[in-house]
């Protein structure tokens, strides 16, 4: 039986990044992956550049930006290996990065990049690495009554048994099975008798219901700035327009009332309409906070103090209420927002 002083199991980012720092430690590491190609997420990420860390995060309490039940526990790793130190090792292997929002740090050429650099870095480290290679099964092996030996574990693989003091688990969620997520690290946290917390979609898109949607499947494709946010509507303007639908889209509206009281969050980010629904930045950042049974409030003009702007152009214009509302947010939307009212469809200078 091979002997190992860590094995880690999962070679996507989480684990690369950790079978090179131990490596380099001068530990004997064995990394392994049950799929055909490593680091598919990153891969995917960033639209195919990868957003690998972000400039502006707060070094002295960096826990305050994990999402997350227990941010403390984050707390010590985050600010001994901070976003500079990434950074650093980025231009170390020469990759040619920008900064395209808020401080979010994209590659110029590809992803592609910051694999060969996770790789080269397991390289440095002599990391035997397995691949493809499943896990069978985990067990535990006890110390002895004398104190001889250590407790360790053991692995049973695909390429045989192998052993180990510390065992790693970077084998992630179930965000993209089909790039080869599975419930594995799930089903081993329970056979070890560690609680889990309940497991719940983040950095995800909204969908609908097709036929519901249908009417603003139409403007796939268009995205703008919006402010999004959970409970109540965060914006001082509080204009009509609270929401991702007109009132008649209450069917399937984002949240039910009554629900419980949860902890606002907002965002002033991009929104995307796709055929299903809605995606960009802004869905994807408020997707890990929003909760079944809560309001989910978006701001399609987030700059604008919209009844103010509706209600000087009553006095001064006579055009329709859709073509003034054209001016304060992309016309499409606008359009496609006035055909589902008729009140919407008048001169605004009619309007009540």
């Amino acid at each position: 039986m091979q002997e190992f002083d860590v094995v880690i199991i999962g070679a996507g980012a989480a684990g690369l990044f950790c079978a090179g720092q131990a490596g380099q430690r001068g530990l004997k590491v064995l990394l392994m992956d049950h799929a055909e190609a490593v680091a598919e997420k990153i891969r995917i990420s960033g639209g195919g550049r990868c957003n690998f860390t972000n400039r502006d995060l707060d070094p002295q309490a960096p826990h305050k930006h994990f999402v997350g039940q227990n941010p403390q526990f984050s707390r010590s790793a985050l600010s001994r290996y901070t976003p500079a130190d990434f950074i650093a090792l980025v231009q170390k292997h020469g990759i040619p990065f920008h900064e395209k929002h808020k401080g979010q740090l994209f590659c110029d050429r590809s992803a592609e990049d910051l694999i060969a650099m996770l790789l080269a870095e397991c390289e440095a480290g002599d990391v035997v690495h397995w691949q493809p290679c499943s896990v069978k099964n985990v067990a535990f092996l006890a110390s002895k009554a004398d104190e001889s030996s250590a407790g360790s574990y053991q692995i049973n693989t695909d390429r045989g048994p192998v052993q180990a003091r510390s065992l790693v688990v970077a084998t992630g969620g179930l965000s993209i099975p089909k790039i080869g997520a599975t419930d594995f690290g799930y089903r081993l946290a329970q056979q070890f008798g560690i609680p889990l917390v309940e497991r719940r979609p983040g950095l995800v898109p909204l969908t609908f219901d097709g036929a519901a949607w249908a009417p603003w499947a139409q403007l796939a494709g268009l995205a703008l700035p919006v402010q999004i946010s959970t409970g109540m509507q965060a914006s001082p303007h509080a204009p009509p327009l609270r929401g991702s639908l007109p009132p008649e889209g209450a069917a399937f509206a984002l949240g039910r009332p009554g629900g419980k009281r949860k902890a606002h969050m907002a965002f002033d980010e991009d929104l995307l309409f796709t055929h299903r629904g809605l995606s960009g930045p802004a869905v994807l950042q408020i997707s890990s906070y929003w909760q079944e049974g809560q309001p989910l409030c978006i701001n399609l003009a987030p700059t604008v103090d919209l009844p103010q702007a509706l209600a000087q152009a009553k006095a001064r214009s006579r055009k329709l209420s859709a073509n003034e509302l054209a001016q304060l947010m992309p016309s499409r939307l606008a359009d496609a927002w006035a055909g589902h009212d008729a009140d919407w469809q008048r001169p605004v200078n009619e309007a009540s």
